[in-house]
């Protein structure tokens, strides 16, 4: 491994490590490295975002190195802090965005007529969270609000775009395995009120997961020195 290699797959580490890590557990990851040149790195990567104005810097503390932000942005995490909500979404609310995400635009009525259940509260709290929007309304009597997903739907589940979903029919073919023959799965884009394949709300289940930890840790590791600071 080279020095730009190790520089980088020590941010790596440094990124998800939740706390402080010293040289002499680095050193115990990067067995071929010297201690000489896992500190050189380091003092490296401490240059690198001091060189350019990053909002982030490599701070020593507790006899050990993590990313931390900067002291002139506190008051930004601090607020950032105080309107974040718990990254992990509760069963019915992951129930009502896949209906929404795979049938949308939709309405309320048309989502209950799936789930079963009255869904308003949960409806508010995915709204709340940015991650359903009003996307106007539908045509006919009553005129009922369609909803859809939003930009944060997509980078809370590591998306690029709606067409990087899983098709129910994917999902479906997987599980049945090759043999098995498909038919009448629910589109994308409305249809008549059906039942939600399991798979797809699994599936988000398992992508809100990993995307939840992964912020979960960099939340940790880049917010607490700012608190610690601020």
């Amino acid at each position: 491994m080279d020095d730009k290699q190790l520089k980088s797959a020590i941010e790596a580490l440094l990124f998800i490590g939740g706390g402080p890590l010293s040289v002499e557990r680095l050193k115990g990851i990067f067995e071929d490295a010297s201690k000489e040149q896992i500190e050189a790195q380091l003092q490296a990567l401490k240059a690198d975002y001091d060189g350019r104005g990053a909002g982030v810097m490599l701070a020593e503390v507790a006899n050990g190195y993590q990313l931390a932000t900067c002291p002139e942005q506190a008051p930004w995490v601090r607020k950032f802090k105080t309107v974040k909500v718990t990254t992990r979404l509760s069963r019915p609310a992951l129930e009502t965005l896949a209906i929404i995400a795979y049938k949308q635009p939709v309405t309320r009525p048309e989502i209950e007529a799936i789930r079963g259940v009255n869904i308003g509260g949960i409806v508010r709290n995915l709204m709340e969270r940015r991650l359903v929007k009003i996307v106007g309304k539908k045509d006919v009597a009553g005129r009922p609000m369609l909803y859809g997903t939003s930009v944060e739907f997509l980078q809370y589940f590591g998306l690029k775009d709606l067409a990087a979903l899983p098709t129910l029919k994917e999902f479906q073919e997987l599980d049945a395995g090759e043999n098995s023959m498909v038919e009448d799965l629910p589109e994308r884009d409305g249809g008549e009120s059906e039942p939600l394949q399991e798979e797809a709300v699994e599936a988000l289940d398992a992508a809100g997961t990993a995307q939840a930890e992964d912020e979960g840790s960099a939340d940790e590791t880049i917010a607490s020195e700012a608190s610690r600071q601020g």
